[in-house]
């Protein structure tokens, strides 16, 4: 069976022949095409061919190219950062939104106009003309609110959204009609789904209440975009307390990737029960137990997902964010063995 019939059988809620499998293996897969961390975040055709390189030697079952947060917020001109072996961010001594009046300026924008965001469209079909339809392409896009807040820094923005609602609200819509424009021609570039980054539903960072007011609506009008393209909508979502229900109601997607159980759920059995039906989920290994701890607790976490996710299918093992950029591979390689023996359905 191929990674793309494997993928395909877990997003149909059905059993493969055995669980799919990906850690998310992004910025560390510069280091198999001898690539500083800036050369990787800026070269597509490095940046492509660490994802291709990463599919090949590890046996990947999906393909999600996050980058870093800042690739969306490039289109409004917000100053980067570098760092040799870490990923870019905003230079927040120098933001965009410097004070409350300083979001009128947020219109939208032409995508084209970013050279980060026509690096990653360029990765994308690069990726696609070499994998498409043999491992699923999975393009990662930062939320509006997400992308926001890469603009303002989110202390800031926190304020912001009781100081003056009404002006991120409006920046946020203008940020996410940018953004449907980057996810149509992702979609049109041959991508499988889009997966939408939506830091901000989670206990750990707004209530659910403001969540809805604030991005619900906006991501709405996102996920329709992607469908009227004909392609998957996903979400990535690594807070605590995360809002299934909401974004399901928003967004409608086909798969969720966590990292910790949803906010009316106490463990990831019942996550499973109560949501495994309608959405595909993926995840939930901690990405610094890749770093931390021993080889057997980290085997016991990836067989403990196994067994609380993965029967009848919709179930795809995965860390809960993107593995360490600087860790070994041994975990990730650990991993996937552990989903090829461990994770074989019975037939």
């Amino acid at each position: 069976m191929t990674a793309y019939e494997r993928v395909v059988k877990a997003l149909n809620h059905e059993e493969a022949d055995r669980v799919p499998v990906y850690p998310i293996l992004c910025g560390i897969n510069r280091r198999l095409v001898g690539a500083t961390y800036p050369q990787w975040s800026t070269d597509p055709e490095i940046c492509a061919a660490g994802f291709l390189k990463t599919a090949e030697e590890f046996d990947l079952d999906c393909l999600v190219t996050l980058i870093d947060l800042s690739v969306e917020c490039d289109a409004w001109g917000q100053k980067l950062i570098y760092p040799e072996n870490e990923a870019a961010h905003p230079d927040y001594s120098d933001c965009v939104i410097k004070d409350v009046e300083d979001y009128a300026k947020i219109q939208k924008v032409d995508y084209r106009t970013s050279k980060r965001m026509m690096m990653h469209l360029d990765v994308c079909r690069r990726l696609v003309a070499e994998k498409k339809g043999k491992i699923p392409i999975v393009a990662f896009v930062f939320g509006p609110l997400g992308t926001l807040s890469m603009l303002r820094n989110q202390q800031d923005l926190y304020l912001d959204l009781y100081d003056d609602p009404d002006a991120v609200r409006t920046a946020t819509w203008h940020v996410a009609e940018t953004l449907a424009e980057y996810a149509a021609a992702l979609c049109d570039a041959g991508v499988d789904a889009i997966m939408w980054d939506t830091l901000f539903a989670s206990g750990s960072i707004m209530s659910k209440a403001m969540w809805k007011d604030m991005e619900a609506e906006p991501l709405k009008m996102l996920a329709q975009t992607v469908r009227d393209h004909g392609c998957m909508n996903m979400i990535h979502n690594c807070g605590q307390n995360i809002y299934f229900d909401a974004q399901i109601e928003a967004v409608n997607p086909v798969a969720i990737s966590f990292l910790y159980p949803p906010d009316d759920c106490e463990t990831f059995a019942q996550c499973k029960e109560k949501y495994g039906k309608n959405v595909t989920l993926i995840g939930a290994v901690t990405p610094a137990d890749a770093v931390i701890g021993t080889d057997e607790e980290w085997d016991s976490q990836c067989r403990r997902q196994i067994d609380e996710m993965a029967a009848g299918g919709g179930f795809i093992l995965a860390t809960g964010c993107e593995y360490p950029a600087n860790a070994s591979f041994e975990r990730a390689k650990r991993m996937i063995d552990i989903a090829k023996t461990y994770g074989a359905y019975k037939k």
